[in-house]
């Protein structure tokens, strides 16, 4: 599939007229070009003009505008030092059992287990300590053969069948859900957040053993071979998205997918990453998506905007501004735009396998660019807005 040509991974082109058409694009924007880019535009107009007059005052919260760009203050640490002695002391308030007791717990108050159900007839595994020790087996990266060395009255052969037969990539998908679910409807989790928001990031473990042939080598994690798990967690502290991910792909790529394929009942509406987690593609799709997008830019003040108008309209942000906005480009492919988000929409296709492919991409391709465009109007809007707010 990998070596399909671009315009079959997208919705055909007679049901996307048909949406179009009918004003059913599953996409969170007006799809008439002419009145999004007047909108968006006059936005971005209005925020650039109230940037340029705090700047021009000296009055930008935290910030300075200097001739070499802009000029932040650190922030001072969020929580208090006096609240670690209450956290030290809600910690010595709870129990301290073994994991294994805590999975038989959790299992029954939330039923995670029934979804680990049998590959060919659907039914749910007869065993349930074996079952758990498989997980646990994973969860800790022990292995089959370790789990059951440590595990009285277990067997490898029994573990391993009841992986092969069990535990796949949509069971765990499945329990996990369950688990993220039982948790929004709890009480306690409101007191976390609301479960709209939600932060993405990778962590790298450093593959072993058999493992250490199929891991991949990135230079920024140094020469030993890992694997990278990308997961998404909600302001309630549920990780509802989970994923192995490529170590030598940028972690922007997986951002959408664990927003819009995770099968808890989270309606996410606003997302935080890294610098690593964005690209103008991804401040783009975000937006077609219905997302709001706050990626947390390690030297913001470097990082440039891209205006209408060309530097002359904003002669105060001259350091900030890296070009003019190519609109001309943009309404040139429209279409193709509302069409590749309303295909990741849809799930016809991926938003990882397409960001990919646009990435590799060679720069004068017309839908890479008017998507990297689009994503420079919502860069710029979002960048001038955190330094108004900082």
């Amino acid at each position: 599939m990998q070596q399909c040509h671009f315009d079959d991974y997208l919705l055909p082109a007679e049901k996307f007229a048909a949406l179009k058409r009918e004003q059913a694009l599953p996409l969170a924007i007006n799809p008439n070009s002419d009145q999004y880019l007047e909108e968006r535009l006059q936005l971005l107009d209005e925020q650039l003009a109230t940037v340029t007059r705090l700047a021009k005052d000296n009055e930008l919260p935290d910030a300075i505008l200097t001739e070499s760009g802009l000029k932040i203050t650190p922030l001072d640490a969020a929580v208090p030092d006096r609240a670690q002695a209450l956290i030290d002391q809600t910690s010595q308030l709870l129990p301290r059992i073994k994991i294994t007791e805590l999975l038989m717990d959790v299992d029954d108050w939330t039923g995670f287990s029934r979804h680990f159900t049998h590959l060919k007839d659907g039914a749910e595994a007869k065993d349930r300590t074996l079952l758990l020790s498989a997980i646990l087996g994973d969860a800790i990266n022990l292995g089959l053969t370790k789990m059951a060395e440590s595990s009285p009255g277990l067997t490898y052969a029994k573990l391993s069948w009841l992986q092969a037969w069990h535990i796949r990539d949509e069971t765990y998908s499945a329990a996990l859900a369950e688990l993220v679910n039982h948790q929004y409807r709890h009480a306690f989790a409101a007191h976390w957040g609301d479960g709209t928001t939600s932060s993405s990031d990778g962590q790298r473990f450093r593959a072993g053993g058999r493992g250490e042939s199929t891991g991949h080598v990135n230079p920024k994690y140094g020469s030993e071979p890992g694997r990278l798990f990308y997961t998404h967690i909600s302001d309630q502290y549920a990780p509802f998205s989970t994923r192995v991910v490529n170590v030598g792909v940028r972690d922007s790529t997986y951002v959408l997918d664990g927003l819009l394929y995770h099968e808890s009942d989270l309606r996410i509406e606003e997302h935080y990453t890294d610098t690593a987690g964005f690209t103008d593609h991804v401040f783009a799709l975000m937006h077609l998506l219905g997302f709001r997008f706050a990626p947390r830019i390690r030297d913001l003040g470097e990082t440039k905007l891209y205006v209408p108008q060309g530097v002359q309209a904003y002669p105060t942000l001259r350091p900030l501004i890296g070009g003019t906005l190519n609109i001309k480009h943009v309404r040139a492919h429209w279409d193709d735009i509302l069409r590749l988000a309303s295909s990741i929409k849809q799930g016809t296709v991926t938003a990882s396998l397409m960001l990919r492919k646009l990435g590799s991409y060679p720069r004068q391709n017309g839908l890479a660019v008017a998507l990297r465009e689009l994503g420079r109007i919502e860069r710029t809007l979002f960048i001038p807005g955190l330094a108004a707010k900082c």
